[in-house]
C-alpha cells in the first residue's frame, strides 16, 4: 500500500551510504524509498510516486543528470536534488540552470538535506504537500485519475492558476481540454468571475468579430440590438477559445491586437473598451504545423502559448479507464433504474486494452451504450464489442468540423489522383492558386509525389 507521508525516492549505487540517506530522512518524518540505479528509479517513478527525488550525480549506465533528463520527460514538475563528491561551482551552476532543483557535496549535512528536501517539496509541489483540501475538491472535482502523468499535468494546473498567463492546451479530441481548462480557471483568483467557453470551429467566418468583440445596433443586417460580445461578457474572469487552430486567419490579427492592448472596439462602433481576462486556447491540431504551413500567424501563436499544457491521451494512462468507466456508470446508470452495477472482469480487461482513439469522449458514449442495452447487473464483454465495433471513436455522426476535414482531405486525394501528383493542374481544377493549395496539401500531410505516375 502507497504511504500516504511526503515521498522521497533516493537513488545511489553505493549502498552503504544509500542506508545512511534512507535513515536520516525517515528520520525526518519522510517515507523513502531507495533504489541502487536510475532504471530502478524509473520504474518507481509510477510505482512509489515520489514527491522529491534525490540521486548522486556519479553512478555506473545513468549518472544523475542522465536520470535528470529522463525523470524530467516523464514529470517535469518533479524537483530534483543531486548529490556528489565531485562536485563543482560549474557542476552546480549547469545543473540549476537545466532545472535541477538543489546540487550538494558529500559529505552531506543532514540538516540541509532534511531542508532542501523540505524546501523542494513545499515549493515545487506545495500544489500537494500544503493545498487546501475542500479548494482542491472544488477545481479539481470533476477531473476523474488515478494517473501519474495526470496527477504531475494537475500539478501544473495549481502553479499555473496563480498567474495570468496566457495557457494553451494541446490535445487529442475527446481528452477533456476544456475540463481542464475550467480546472485553471477555478483553482485561481478568478474563479469568482465568469467563464466563457467559445469553440472556434463551431462560428462562421463572418461572426467572429461580432461574437467576441461585441456590435451596435445597426451596424449589419440583423444587428437589431447591442450585442457585448464574450470579451466583455468574460471581464474580469477568463476566456476560454477551444478549437484554436480553426479560427480563420483573416481574424487571428484582429484577435492579436485585442490581447496585446487588452481592449476590444464592437463592429459598428468608434468606442473602444479595456478589458481584463485570462485567455486559455485549446486545439487537437498541431499548431506548430500550422504556423509552419502558414495557416496560423506566428506572433498570435507566441502570445496565446506562454505555458503550454499537454493532456495524455487515455490510450496512454490505462489505470483511469476502469476508474472512469465506474463513474460513469454512477452517472448514467440512474435513468435506468439503477440495475447496471459495473463490467464483467473479462469486458473490463478488453476496455483497458482498448486503444480508444475518441479518448474519454469515446469511453462515455459506449458506457452509456452498453447500460442502455444491457438486462443484466454486470456488462457482458460481448456487448462492450458490439458497442465499440460500432463505435467510430465519438459520436455515431461526426461532428460537422470532423465531417469538413474528412470531405476536404478525401477531395485533395482525388484531385490528386487524378491529375496523378500535378499540383498546378489540381490547383486549377479546385479553382484555388498553387500557395493555397500546397497549404491545404501540408495540412493534411499529402505528399504529391505519392501521387505520380
Amino acid at each position: 500500500m502507497q504511504d500516504s507521508r511526503n515521498r522521497v525516492l533516493v537513488v545511489d549505487d553505493d549502498q552503504s551510504f544509500l542506508r545512511l540517506l534512507t535513515m536520516r530522512l525517515s528520520a525526518a518524518g519522510l517515507a523513502v524509498k531507495p533504489v541502487t540505479s536510475g532504471e530502478n528509479a524509473l520504474a518507481q517513478l509510477q510505482l512509489f510516486r515520489p514527491h522529491v527525488v534525490v540521486t548522486d550525480l556519479m553512478m555506473d549506465d545513468m549518472d544523475g543528470m542522465a536520470l535528470f533528463e529522463a525523470v524530467h520527460a516523464r514529470r517535469p514538475t518533479l524537483p530534483i536534488i543531486i548529490l556528489t563528491a565531485h562536485g563543482t561551482i560549474n557542476d552546480a551552476v549547469d545543473a540549476t540552470q537545466r532545472g535541477v532543483f538543489g546540487f550538494l557535496t558529500k559529505p552531506v549535512d543532514n540538516k540541509e538535506l532534511v531542508r532542501q528536501v523540505t524546501q523542494a517539496m513545499e515549493i515545487c509541489l506545495g500544489s500537494e504537500t500544503s493545498r487546501n483540501e475542500e479548494s482542491e475538491q472544488t477545481w479539481r472535482g470533476k477531473i476523474y485519475t488515478q494517473s501519474p502523468s495526470m496527477e504531475d499535468l494537475l500539478n501544473q494546473v495549481a502553479r499555473v492558476a496563480q498567474g495570468r498567463a496566457s495557457v494553451y492546451i494541446h490535445g487529442e479530441s475527446g481528452t477533456g481540454k476544456e475540463l481542464l481548462a475550467r480546472a485553471i480557471h477555478q483553482a485561481g483568483p478568478r474563479f469568482d468571475q465568469p467563464f466563457i467557453a467559445v469553440n472556434c470551429s463551431a462560428l462562421p467566418e463572418h461572426l467572429f468579430e461580432s461574437e467576441l468583440f461585441g456590435h451596435k445596433k445597426g451596424a449589419f443586417t440583423g444587428a437589431v440590438r447591442d450585442h457585448q460580445g464574450l470579451f466583455r461578457a468574460a471581464n474580469g474572469g477568463t476566456l476560454f477559445l477551444d478549437e484554436i487552430g480553426d479560427m480563420p486567419k483573416s481574424f487571428q490579427v484582429k484577435l492579436l491586437r485585442a490581447i496585446q492592448e487588452m481592449s476590444v472596439r464592437p463592429v459598428g462602433s468608434t468606442e473602444t473598451f479595456p478589458v481584463d481576462v485570462r485567455i486559455i486556447s485549446a486545439s487537437h491540431v498541431d499548431l506548430d504545423q500550422a504556423v509552419a504551413s502558414g495557416d496560423f500567424r506566428e506572433d498570435l501563436y507566441y502570445r496565446l502559448n506562454v505555458v503550454t499544457l499537454r493532456v495524455p491521451p487515455l490510450r496512454e494512462r490505462p489505470e483511469d479507464i476502469p476508474l472512469l468507466a465506474a463513474h460513469f456508470i454512477k452517472q448514467l446508470a440512474i435513468p435506468y433504474g439503477n440495475l447496471v452495477k459495473g463490467f464483467s472482469p473479462e469486458a473490463l480487461e478488453y476496455l483497458v486494452r482498448y486503444d480508444w482513439p475518441g479518448n474519454v469522449r469515446q469511453l462515455h458514449n459506449v458506457v452509456e451504450q452498453c447500460i442502455a442495452l444491457t438486462n443484466t447487473p454486470l456488462i457482458s464483454l460481448n456487448l462492450v464489442q458490439k458497442a465499440l465495433s460500432g463505435d467510430a471513436g465519438g459520436d455515431t455522426l461526426p461532428p460537422l468540423r470532423e465531417a469538413k476535414r474528412r470531405f476536404e482531405r478525401e477531395y485533395l486525394i482525388r484531385l490528386m489522383q487524378i491529375t496523378h501528383g500535378n499540383v498546378t493542374h489540381a490547383a486549377q481544377l479546385a479553382k484555388r492558386n498553387r500557395t493555397e493549395f500546397y497549404r491545404l496539401l501540408n495540412r493534411h500531410q499529402l505528399d504529391p509525389g505519392s501521387f505520380k505516375s
